[in-house]
This record gives structure tokens, sequence and C-alpha cells, in this order.
């Protein structure tokens, strides 16, 4: 009688001695993600969502009860955050809706008569007639309007940039004649502070509404800033294309006195090469009997200066495409700390097609950078389609195959 009851306490101890050391790790769970710093230099947000990396779930499910929703949206205080599920798509994308002009309690009253006026009050003069001054056949070339808002905020000394909306945008997709858009933006000139925006799906005039926050730009820089935008359309098979750019210079612009609201035209991105980028020396030998192409990375010069130290640490990565899909990528090491890199890396690439008329390979140094993402030095294209001495190089290749050609390109910009 004594060894079951001896069992049956032992068994009870057990039990219970589990449940507690149970909960005891789901509370610290819970702390720690709670406590946990989300790993931004600067504060996003988004339209109607907190997307801090904690309160981000890829599992879960969209629908809703629009009557509940109507309902908590009534019980909950004007300022707070919250997540309109039912409203998203698949892709967890909001769908194509009216733009909202509006990102603030002050702007919310604003009839079209008063955007205009307080628009009219934050663009000066100048640019006012360069915009009235434009031709039809100007029009005809344009590429859209971005629309968005500049603040300072002096207490938290943060500079805040909220993306409204983009209009009028061309179709970058011949089929469904739409586009994928999205926004990056960079502070220049040290472009230390890079974001962008979500992706909408199929849309000409997507409203992101979307603030950015940065924290620790003091005012008086303020005048020596440029905001860059760049609007491209997310393509899922190769390179995202590139719809067009704003630049805005912050000289001569007052944000003392409030929130202005502004609005430019899009303009097409200068692609022009340009000696500042730099030079890479490759090598090519295309061999037709084994239908695969060497690539020889030799050497860059004269890269230009992309660190605060005044140096930069570039590497270079190699992408095969065919017919504009990406088929094998490569990189070699890194240098550090020279603008005259010697690579000397060698890289075969197996060719899926007879000949090289689709294949074309694409050439992007970098500067590597372990606190942020690496950026783009300069761009080399070689193929059948390109022009100057990357297609005369794939030209002669074709002719020549099983020798080895070298040859000096002058990088675009990246």
């Amino acid at each position: 009688d004594e060894i079951p009851t001896v069992v049956g306490i032992f068994s009870a101890f057990g039990l219970v001695f589990s449940v507690s050391l149970f909960a005891w790790i789901c509370c610290q769970r819970k702390s720690s993600k709670s406590n946990k710093t989300p790993p931004y230099k600067f504060v996003h947000v988004l339209k109607g969502v907190d997307i801090y990396p904690e309160n981000l779930n890829s599992k879960k499910k969209f629908g809703a009860d629009e009557k509940n929703e109507a309902k908590n949206k009534s019980a909950m205080p004007k300022n707070s955050l919250h997540l309109d599920l039912e409203k998203r798509d698949l892709n967890g994308n909001f769908p194509k809706t009216t733009p909202k002009m509006q990102s603030s309690p002050d702007l919310e009253n604003l009839s079209p008569k008063d955007f205009a006026e307080r628009k009219k009050d934050s663009v000066s003069p100048d640019s006012l007639k360069s915009i009235n001054s434009l031709s039809s056949e100007d029009k005809q070339d344009k590429l859209g309007t971005l629309f968005f808002s500049l603040e300072y905020n002096f207490e938290k000394k943060a500079f805040v940039v909220n993306i409204k909306e983009a209009r009028g945008l061309p179709a970058m997709d011949e089929q469904s004649m739409t586009s994928d858009p999205y926004i990056k933006m960079t502070i220049l000139p040290e472009k230390k502070h890079k974001v962008k925006t979500r992706v909408l799906r199929k849309t000409l005039d997507p409203a992101f509404d979307e603030t950015f926050t940065f924290y620790g730009i003091p005012y008086s820089q303020i005048q020596d800033l440029t905001l860059h935008f760049m609007i491209l359309s997310f393509d899922r098979f190769s390179r995202d294309d590139v719809i067009g750019e704003v630049l805005i210079p912050l000289a001569g612009i007052e944000l003392s006195e409030g929130r202005l609201l502004m609005d430019r035209e899009i303009i097409k991105r200068n692609v022009r090469k340009s000696s500042g980028r730099g030079e890479l020396l490759i090598s090519l030998c295309y061999q037709s009997t084994t239908n695969t192409l060497t690539v020889v990375v030799l050497k860059a010069r004269h890269l230009p200066k992309s660190d605060v130290s005044g140096l930069s640490d570039p590497y270079v990565k190699v992408n095969l495409y065919h017919a504009k899909k990406r088929i094998s990528k490569k990189k070699t090491h890194v240098k550090k700390c020279t603008p005259n890199a010697v690579f000397n890396e060698l890289f075969v690439f197996d060719i899926p097609c007879e000949g090289l008329d689709d294949i074309s390979i694409e050439f992007l140094v970098l500067d590597s950078d372990r606190g942020s993402r690496n950026e783009v030095i300069g761009r080399l294209t070689l193929g059948s389609s390109a022009e100057g001495t990357g297609g005369e190089h794939w030209k002669e290749i074709c002719e020549y195959p099983r020798r080895q050609i070298a040859k000096w390109h002058m990088l675009c910009d990246g």
C-alpha cells in the first residue's frame, strides 16, 4: 500500500513542477518579446498599421466583419493605430481607393480648394511658373506627379517626411497595362538614411500615406540636405523597372511654421554615363563547343568615394540574364579601402541556349557596408543590345569564340 502512495505523491509533484516550468518559460518569452527594440534608425508609420517587426506576422488571416470593425473604429481614439485587415487583398496590400491627402487632424477638413491654396504656399513662384508653362507635348511625356509633406518636430528634433501618393504613373507592364509601384527615398548627400514604401499592386495612382521620421538631424542642417525619391515598379521575374525620380533640395524651404504640403512632377531618371563612376576591366570568352561563357573580373579603377572615411570597400556582383530573366549570379570578394581594386576572379556560366543572342550579363560594383545596405557604386551591362563598348565587346566574343578578350568599360550610375 505504501508504494502506490509514494508513486502518486511523486507524480503529483512532477506534474505541478512541469506546469510551473512551462508557465515560467511562456512569461519569459512574452516579456522579452515586448521589450525588444525595433532595429530601425527611424520610425516608420504606415497608414493604419504599426509595422514594428514584432507586430508583423505573415500567417495572419485576412478578413473580418465590417459591422464589428465599424464599432471598433467608433470606440477607438482618433489618433490610435489600427489594422484594417478586411481592406487588404491576398498579397496584404490595400486595394485601389480614392487617394486621401489628409494624414493628421489638421488636414482632415481640407477641401480641394483649400489644399490648392496650401500647396501654393509651399511651392515657390518659380516652380509654379515652370509647371504652368508646360506644353502639350511635355504633358504627353509626363511620368506622373508625386505628393508628399515635410515637417520638423523641434521638441523631438526629428525630420518627418510623409509620402502621400503618386498620380498618373505610366504602365510598366504591357500585358496588364498597369504597374506595381513603390518608392525609395534617400537623404543626400551622405546617403545614410535610406527607406522605401510598400509595393501597391496593379495601380497607376498609388496612395501610400507612409510616414518616415528621422531623429538626430539638427534643424540647422536641414537647409544642406536634398531628398531623392526613386519611383519604381516591382517585377517578380527580373530587376525592378525605374519609372522616374524626384529631387527636392531643402535649401530655402522653411519648416518652422509647420507642415508643408508639396507636389513635384516625376522626371526621367538620369542614366547618362559618368566618368565619376569609375571603370571596370572585364575579360570574356565564349566556348561554342561546350556552350559556356567564361567571365573574368580583373580590375576596377577610379571608383568614387562612398564612405565617410573617403574610401570604399568595393566588390562586384555578376548577374547572367536569359531573355531578361536572371538565371545565375556570382560575386567577387570584397577589397578593403581602395578606389583601384584588383580582383582577378574567374566565373564560368552555362548558357541555356545556342548562341548569345538572348544572353546578357550585368556587373554591379557595390560598396560593402556592414552597418547598412550595400550601396551601388556603378553598373555595367554587356550584351547584343548594349550600347558603346558593352555592345562592341559582346560582338567580338561572338565573332571570335574560344578567344579571351579583355576591355575597359566606363561604369554607369547605379
